[in-house]
């Protein structure tokens, strides 16, 4: 028996087909999936748009669901989208996902699915589904990913941080290269340009104020400035800070400055090493020019007495001015022999690249020099007062060191005043880490304003002395110049002398 359609059946019936109808003229890609109590998986519906757009053919249509999708579906994609499918359909939640599929002619593209969930009176659960085409959103996200990564790749490998400071808030954002530079973390709350600032050493301040005032003045394009900033580890470290104003208000005041930071510390290390070796260079050209000097007016000086007694003799036939002659040779022979000894002690000094350094007490060498001297001491009546330290020790050259007491000591009693019984200080202490020795004697002392260039000179005496050679002064300052030390002297006529020999241990 055939049944009959009422007229209500016809009416529903209609309006499915008008919403059909409907719904295949829309443009957007719309479908429904049913989900059985058993999990059997099936398309209810597709509009012509979805049809056409994804190329599906009559085997598809009929063909399972499930390998529809699968065969479609990128294969980094399939597990989300069953895994979120069937989340959504146990909780009777909304379901959405992105994922990616091939399609014939256009290749791979990417698609959002938002779906509302219902459940009939039969358990079914069933998905009504709008597809969005996302590729043009994802690909723009892939092209910002990959700029965001290849500029992180660019700042780790440069090693730069980078700082974003809001003038609004006073807030600042330090990435964690920019932190890492000086060992904090986020946990250490950096937050706020006051918090950077109370990290930079007071010497600093001023000048990076002033920079960042003159770009916000707009004397300026940028600012940048290199400072000294407190590590966590209490070390400063020497920062490069380069900035720019990338937003202002209407009336031109700046309300964002973004920038970066750069640990220069190894270049500024690297810079003051060069400084140091620029200041080496000059002395040794400095030595070298005052070498040549004394070489050419010392030996200039011998040659002319060769020459002149040369001449006398040649010139005259009296056997007594002969003689007379030949002893004065002899006598200038001997002079042109010391000097020479004196040049070659000299070049010896500067053309050792490494000098013997061991571990010496001051005491020792000191008494060692006093025994050497005793004579000297006794009959002068000099009085010696030693409060170097007896445990005092220097890495030091012993040759040299030897020589640095012999001379110091003889000078002050060769040179003690006549008024006064002579009195020699020897005394130690340390500054900023490394041994000063101070030697103070209260003889006839030195006029500085008018002899101080000089008195450290090779054959400059100051004092009408039979016995003064201007040799021992200016062998001892080379000597410890030679060891990376410095020598400082003060002294006052009838008052007396003190030398202040500065060793450094580190080199």
């Amino acid at each position: 028996m055939k049944t009959s359609l009422t007229s209500k059946d016809y009416f529903l019936e209609g309006k499915v087909n008008f919403y059909k109808n409907i719904l295949n003229q829309i443009p957007d890609l719309i479908f429904q999936v049913t989900i059985s109590s058993e999990n059997d998986f099936y398309f209810s519906y597709f509009n012509k748009s979805m049809i056409n757009f994804f190329e599906l053919d009559n085997d598809e249509l009929k063909g399972k669901p499930i390998n529809v999708i699968s065969s479609r579906l990128h294969p980094d994609d399939r597990k989300v989208f069953f895994e979120t499918l069937y989340a959504s359909k146990n909780k009777l939640e909304p379901w959405s996902c992105e994922f990616r599929v091939a399609i014939n002619s256009q290749g791979l593209l990417w698609f959002k699915v938002d779906a509302n969930v219902t459940q009939d009176v039969n358990n079914n659960v069933i998905f009504y589904c709008v597809l969005t085409d996302i590729t043009d959103i994802k690909n723009r996200e892939i092209k910002v990913k990959e700029s965001q990564e290849r500029c992180q790749f660019a700042l780790e490998a440069s090693q730069k941080g980078i700082w974003d400071y809001d003038l609004r808030t006073g807030k600042v954002y330090f990435s964690k290269e920019s932190l890492d530079i000086l060992q904090l973390d986020e946990e250490d709350g950096i937050s706020t340009n006051e918090q950077w600032d109370a990290r930079i050493h007071p010497d600093d301040l001023i000048d990076y104020l002033s920079n960042i005032q003159s770009h916000i003045d707009n004397q300026s394009p940028y600012f940048e400035n290199t400072k000294r900033v407190l590590a966590k580890d209490g070390e400063y470290k020497w920062i490069l800070s380069i900035g720019k104003i990338i937003e202002r208000d209407e009336n031109g005041n700046p309300l964002r400055i973004i920038g970066t930071h750069n640990d220069v510390s190894l270049n500024k290390l690297k810079e003051k090493e060069l400084l140091n070796n620029l200041d080496i260079i000059i002395e040794q050209n400095n030595r070298l020019l005052n070498f040549a000097h004394i070489v050419s007016h010392n030996l200039r000086s011998h040659t002319g007495n060769f020459k002149m007694l040369l001449n006398v003799i040649d010139e005259t036939e009296d056997e007594v001015s002969r003689d007379e002659c030949f002893g004065y040779l002899k006598t200038t022979s001997n002079a042109l022999s010391e000097t020479i000894d004196h040049l070659k002690e000299l070049v010896d000094i500067h053309s050792t690249i490494i000098h013997k350094r061991e571990d010496l007490n001051l005491n020792i060498f000191l008494n060692q020099t006093l025994e050497v001297l005793s004579k000297e001491i006794k009959d002068n009546k000099v009085k010696i007062v030693n409060k170097i330290g007896e445990k005092e020790t220097i890495k030091f050259n012993p040759a040299y060191l030897e020589s640095l007491f012999l001379n110091f000591t003889t000078n002050a009693i060769k040179y003690s005043h006549p008024d006064r019984t002579p009195e020699i200080n020897y005394s130690s202490s340390r500054e900023n880490g490394k041994v000063v020795l101070m030697i103070q004697d209260n003889g006839l002392g030195i006029n500085l304003e008018k002899h101080g260039e000089k008195l450290f000179g090779m054959y400059k005496t100051f004092h009408k002395n039979d016995n003064a050679r201007g040799i021992g002064l200016f062998i001892t300052k080379n000597q410890i110049e030679s060891m990376g030390g410095t020598i400082e002297v003060e002294s006052k006529v009838n008052v007396g002398t003190t030398f202040k020999i500065n060793f450094n241990e580190e080199l």
